[in-house]
């Protein structure tokens, strides 16, 4: 019954009617731009956060391989360090007359004057 009776109810066509009814058009064509605007602006933020949240990741990644390859190279470095220690004090004792003697006599069978070598083989361990 309610909506038989607006069907019958005309409007009155005053310049004030008018007026907010051209109003009501350009609110809902502003609302509509603002919603195609924001929805842009959101379509973009999120285009955007996914380029960072990706960047931010792959960096994460690149920077994680560069510490495993630090620590790798670190223990290496380690490594060396020792070795070169050990070189250094053989460089020092090859200055060594008497140590240089020493080896010769121990490795090349070498005798001072009136020294015998007896070279006695070392035993096999029976199993």
């Amino acid at each position: 019954m309610g909506a038989e009776r607006q069907k019958n109810v005309s409007r009155i066509q005053t310049p004030y009617i008018r007026q907010q009814e051209y109003a009501e058009i350009a609110s809902a064509r502003k609302r509509k731009l603002l919603i195609r605007r924001l929805s842009l602006f959101f379509v973009f933020a999120a285009f955007l956060s996914y380029l960072l949240i990706s960047s931010l990741i792959s960096q994460n990644a690149k920077l994680e391989a560069k510490m495993a390859e630090h620590e790798k190279l670190k223990i290496e470095l380690a490594q060396l360090k020792k070795q070169e220690d050990i070189l250094n004090e053989n460089i020092i004792k090859l200055n060594d007359d008497e140590y240089i003697a020493k080896l010769a006599r121990k490795e090349y069978f070498f005798s001072e004057k009136n020294e015998i070598i007896f070279n006695i083989p070392e035993e096999k361990k029976e199993k």
